[in-house]
């Protein structure tokens, strides 16, 4: 609906005042009016006012709510049970992590007063921030901190590594504990600062040790924002109250990190499959932010006064990706994986999406990305043959014989809708017997989490999206830390990754790190975990009322106040 605003008595009285050089005229007499007159004339259009529009206290409260519209529908709640990045901006919101990262990769205490680390390395202690509460009243503990990093790291690959790392958690008291490791482990901090899915967030201890095999039944964080879960009704819309007894940090809010300060008293996610009707609201102000654009707006929203683009490098792009199913014929054949890999033209897909050519990079063949401190060419010299003859001839090589290929495509993300057209074509002229299944988004991705034959509903192929800012670090990064995870859809594993990873998260030296980073994604290539489509921005839009958004990979909606 739109927004409308009350008009003040005082701004009625100063409207009619600044009029006072023209004859003072009661239009359905045609005379003068007297001064008494003109004020009951601005007291009557008062009075219609605030009983046509919300009454004046009503209009402040209205503008004390923000909506945004995301690329994909809220479905999850429970963050571990989903990679979906709708889920990921539910977690922090009503959740806590303890360490966070700023919009420069750095890593800083969040629930967190701090950590200290043993000369040798193997031991860290950790201490809560003074005054931290569950959302149902009671005080956050390390006993739950415990709970929950070890809920977390029974579904996440990160997580599972340090675990597989650690001699054992100690709680010292009801705020300090400590984690010992059996063996050199050099991204602990990184770990329990994971941004991307699946998120370490914290939750009370009962619920951490629930069956892990099932998503939590409560919504209890200790996050910024509250969760009315009653009120919450899928596939249109999720409102989140200010959490009056959220205690911020003093620093300035930087990314995930420092002081998530709520200025807005209600944030509604409100769900619009149709991304024309999404432009339109924002435009005319029913919307106040919009986490992608449709790429075929972004040139009419750039000229639009009332509307702000944001402008994305590096870390803070987006790759697209083409997701296998290794489980299943034929993509259960590294020849045919390869034949794929041949057949994407980044550069194809990239033009064909309808970006400005300021938005994207013609390649990027990087699993860290390009424009970042980690980017390398390694294992990139079977990409100087790719394209379509290729792609052929390894099919053939392969056995490859017309087998369906089952794409799922999901027509209501304004981004994978055009990634999906565009490769599906690529595979056609490839000789690939792509079979298009078009659906929304959250049908996308329930289906994808089939392990059956693609005559029994599973799949084949799926086009999908990472956030720049995952991609940093190997054992955090989508395209290789899943190795071998059977919670990851895809269930790409590869032996010879497995004692790579283990080997990268154990050093300490920088140029050892270095060479094992270029090794892994050498082997990435090779295996054909995941074929990559190309980096690009995906730029967020909101209303130029709206000022302290912070900049990040995804929206986050603390610091965030109108004008």
């Amino acid at each position: 609906m739109g927004r409308t605003t009350a008009v003040s008595p005082s701004a009625l009285l100063h409207t009619t005042s600044t009029r006072s050089h023209l004859p003072r005229t009661c239009s359905y007499v045609k005379r003068p009016c007297s001064r008494r007159a003109v004020r009951l004339l601005a007291l009557a259009l008062f009075l219609v006012t605030t009983r046509v529009l919300p009454g004046f206290s009503e209009a402040r409260a209205e503008d004390q709510i923000l909506r945004a519209s995301l690329n994909t529908e809220l479905q999850i709640l429970d963050p571990i049970f989903s990679t979906v990045n709708a889920t990921r901006v539910f977690a922090y919101m009503v959740f806590d992590t303890l360490v966070s990262i700023d919009n420069e990769g750095e890593y800083h205490p969040q629930m967190l007063e701090g950590w200290q680390i043993s000369d040798d390395k193997m031991t860290y202690t950790f201490r809560l921030r003074e005054g931290l509460t569950w959302s149902d009243g009671s005080q956050v503990t390390a006993d739950d901190c415990v709970a929950s990093i070890r809920r977390w790291a029974k579904r996440e690959s990160f997580g599972a590594q340090l675990i597989e790392a650690t001699q054992e958690f100690r709680v010292v008291d009801s705020k300090t504990f400590e984690l010992r490791l059996s063996r050199p482990f050099a991204f602990v901090i990184e770990a329990l600062g994971k941004p991307g899915n699946v998120i370490p967030v914290m939750m009370p201890a009962r619920l951490a040790g629930l069956d892990i095999s099932k998503p939590v039944p409560e919504v209890v964080g200790s996050g910024p924002f509250l969760f009315r879960r009653d009120e919450w009704r899928p596939n249109d819309r999720a409102i989140f109250d200010r959490n009056p007894n959220y205690r911020p940090r003093e620093e300035p809010p930087d990314g995930l990190a420092g002081g998530k300060v709520v200025r807005l008293d209600r944030v509604d996610l409100v769900s619009m499959p149709d991304q024309a009707t999404r432009v339109a609201a924002l435009r005319t102000g029913e919307l106040d932010l919009l986490e992608v654009v449709p790429f075929d707006s972004i040139a009419i929203l750039r000229r639009d006064p009332n509307v702000t683009i944001t402008s994305q490098h590096g870390i803070e792009q987006m790759m697209t990706v083409i997701a296998l199913n290794h489980l299943q014929p034929p993509f259960n054949n590294v020849l045919v994986r390869r034949a794929l890999q041949a057949a994407i033209a980044q550069e194809d897909v990239m033009a064909g999406m309808g970006l400005p050519d300021d938005m994207y990079l013609p390649r990027c063949l990087s699993i860290y990305m390009c424009g970042s401190p980690g980017t390398t060419d390694a294992g990139t010299d079977m990409y100087r043959s790719a394209g379509i003859e290729q792609a052929k001839k390894l099919l053939q090589e392969a056995g490859y014989h017309d087998e369906p290929v089952v794409f799922l495509h999901a027509s209501t993300s304004a981004l994978l809708d055009p990634v999906g057209l565009i490769t599906a074509d690529q595979m056609r002229r490839a000789g690939f017997n792509v079979d298009v299944r078009t659906s929304d988004f959250t049908t996308v991705a329930e289906r994808r989490r089939s392990r059956a034959p693609v005559e029994k509903g599973g799949w084949s192929v799926v086009p999908i999206v990472w956030n720049g800012i995952d991609m940093v670090n190997p054992l955090s990064d989508p395209a290789v830390s899943y190795n071998c995870s059977e919670s990851n859809p895809g269930w790409y594993c590869d032996a010879k990754l497995t004692e790579l990873l283990r080997r990268y998260s154990g050093t300490f030296d920088a140029a050892e790190r270095k060479d094992l980073a270029a090794q892994i994604q050498a082997e990435f290539h090779s295996n054909v975990n995941y074929v990559l489509a190309g980096q690009f921005s995906a730029p967020r839009a909101y209303r130029a009322n709206l000022r302290g958004v912070v900049p990040f990979a995804f929206p986050v909606f603390w610091n965030v106040e109108r004008k």
